[in-house]
């Protein structure tokens, strides 16, 4: 969700701009049976007014018109008058080819809004589903986080990735949050006390405002020590690599309880 914060801060630069001409020359790309030609007829001409973000989904609305989605997956990134709004991404190419552009709009002023995807991870839609989604991890607070976690018996981790349950967190912030607040991955979501909760919720709010100043979900102090080898930052020991809820998870050992 750091990655699409800075896409939306980078897309009000095309706010009050018309698109002139819609690409969309990736079927693939284009979600929810929506097609290119449907596509470039609800958006060629329509000058876009407001630039949201709710966990992952960028939303960009329009005049008189509908909203246009953008999802990024782990490789998409947003270029407007083809300035990124970060430079590289961790499980994506360094380079960067024009020929991945999935989607772009094209302003009467000459510049342009494009996704640029190399694995296709991302996808385009008209008036996304909102609702679909949980409240954002970036503003929602202690009160919502506990609703959030509930008596679940499911892993920790798994819980605070769950999109429809709590918007925005991906595989390494979650495990960065965790590492900070010294929680255990795998522990049964319901099973935080009070004073665990207020931690938890402390940190969520704490790494997402420092990684976004630094520019990325990688920029975590435990992103370097995840590898076969990692030790934890804060402690020396040798940390604990694993699948928890379906994704491979770095924790520490002695410290996350």
């Amino acid at each position: 969700m750091i990655e699409v914060e800075l896409y939306r801060r980078l897309a009000e630069r095309a706010l009050d701009r018309e698109a002139i001409r819609v690409d969309a020359p990736d079927a693939w790309y284009l979600k929810g049976g929506l097609t290119a030609a449907v596509v470039v007829d609800a958006l060629e001409g329509r000058r876009l007014t407001a630039a949201r973000r709710r966990g992952k989904l960028l939303v960009l609305d329009t005049a008189d018109g509908p909203s246009l989605g953008l999802r990024f997956g782990m490789t998409g990134r947003l270029l407007v008058d083809d300035e990124p709004a970060i430079e590289r991404l961790e499980y994506s190419s360094d380079r960067s080819d024009p020929t991945w552009d999935r989607f772009v709009l094209h302003f009467t002023d000459g510049g342009s809004l494009r996704v640029r995807d190399p694995r296709r991870l991302g996808g385009v839609e008209l008036d996304p589903d909102e609702d679909r989604l949980g409240p954002d991890a970036l503003s929602i607070g202690l009160a919502g986080l506990r609703d959030a976690l509930g008596e679940s018996a499911a892993p920790l981790k798994a819980r605070l990735m769950d999109q429809g349950r709590l918007a925005g967190l991906g595989n390494l912030l979650t495990d960065e949050i965790l590492w900070r607040a010294g929680l255990d991955p795998a522990r049964e979501a319901g099973s935080l006390d009070a004073n665990e909760l207020r931690r938890l919720h402390a940190h969520l709010q704490s790494v997402l405002t420092e990684l976004t100043t630094r520019g990325g979900s990688h920029t975590g102090d435990l992103q370097d020590e995840r590898n076969r080898n990692g030790r934890c930052p804060r402690d020396g020991t040798e940390l604990l690599r694993r699948q928890v809820g379906g994704r491979t998870t770095y924790s520490c050992p002695r410290h996350q309880r």
